[in-house]
């Protein structure tokens, strides 16, 4: 079995591969979302641009997309919500990460990507980053449960 790069339980041959080589269209807007992260990882940079709204083309970078698809190794894709985008919306949102490592390390690419649907196929027209949020530290006090789980008193276990 060939598992779909995009993390479902189903065959490349019968989750994503057929909405990239154009066979089906996604039925949703997370459907779309998962073969667009399958096309990076397959590096079906056609598919990527074909998949985008025209109207928010103008950006598009073709051969930045192909490098950073080509360098990059994909650790997987984890779809966090939707937003609408089902197969009677026109419109959509699938919140995601898409994990890989470039040159830089690993790294999450954590986004809501947004979808319109025209003339029956979903496309994708633009993404708003998801900023990290900071880390909230809280004193320990030594008699406080241990973080760790233990069960024993900070003080007697990791304090």
């Amino acid at each position: 079995m060939n598992s779909c790069p995009c993390g479902s339980v189903n065959d490349y041959a019968v989750c994503c591969e057929p909405i990239i080589t154009g066979k089906v269209v996604a039925e949703t807007a997370e459907q779309l979302m998962r073969a667009r992260y399958s096309a990076h990882v397959k590096v079906d940079i056609d598919f990527i641009y074909n998949s985008t709204h025209p109207d928010y083309r103008e950006d598009y970078d073709h051969k930045g997309t192909k490098a950073w698809a080509e360098k990059s190794q994909w650790h997987g894709l984890e779809i966090l919500g939707t937003t609408a985008g089902g197969a009677e919306d026109d419109q959509g949102e699938v919140e995601f990460i898409a994990r890989f490592r470039d040159k830089d390390g690993v790294r999450s690419h954590h986004e809501h990507g947004q979808f319109k649907r025209k003339r029956k196929k979903w496309l994708f027209t633009e993404g708003r980053m998801v900023k990290s949020q900071p880390i909230s530290v809280s004193k320990i006090g030594r008699n406080d449960p241990c973080p760790c789980g233990s069960g024993k008193k900070y003080k007697k276990c990791c304090g």
